[in-house]
């Protein structure tokens, strides 16, 4: 497993080249990008600040749990902080794993965790000059009943 909070730009392949097993079937990259809209605003960029000690723990933690919970020690998770432009990854999670299903809910419990826990706060650049920090979010799962959650205690789903 590996994680980092970083200041570099996170280059999708460098994250990729850190998970290898000829065991495996499947390996999933997840890239969240900054987009150039938001809830009817135009975006110019954004900015991650974070309490990089605890912000480091808390994603080992996290990634630790999805391996746990999944059966994969095959894991690289990258958030990024500092200014970035429109199209760049804030976020990589990558996983390697036997089976498809097993990537996908070990990428999806990552980034849904760290919505929720990653001590790092977001402000949108606006292309009118305003800046905003954003508000934390609800996990996906909660508000789609449809999707399956699982629990970081025990693998049930919620």
């Amino acid at each position: 497993m590996y994680t980092a909070v970083s200041r570099d730009p996170i280059v999708a392949s460098d994250v990729l080249a850190r998970l290898s097993d000829r065991e495996d079937g499947a390996v999933l990259l997840f890239l969240g990008i900054v987009r150039n809209h938001n809830e009817g605003r135009a975006v110019s960029g954004m900015e991650y600040e974070a309490y990089e000690e605890m912000a480091d723990q808390v994603l080992a933690e996290i990634t630790r749990e999805a391996g746990a919970l999944l059966g994969t020690d095959r894991l690289a998770v990258v958030h990024r902080v500092g200014t970035l432009s429109i199209g760049e990854p804030s976020v990589a999670i990558a996983v390697s794993s036997p089976h498809r299903s097993t990537a996908y809910e070990a990428s999806r419990y990552v980034i849904e965790e760290i919505k929720v826990r990653l001590p790092v706060w977001k402000r949108e650049h606006y292309t009118d000059g305003e800046r905003t920090w954003l508000p934390g979010h609800t996990p996906e799962a909660a508000k789609d009943p449809g999707a399956a959650a699982i629990s970081p205690t025990d693998g049930t789903q919620l």
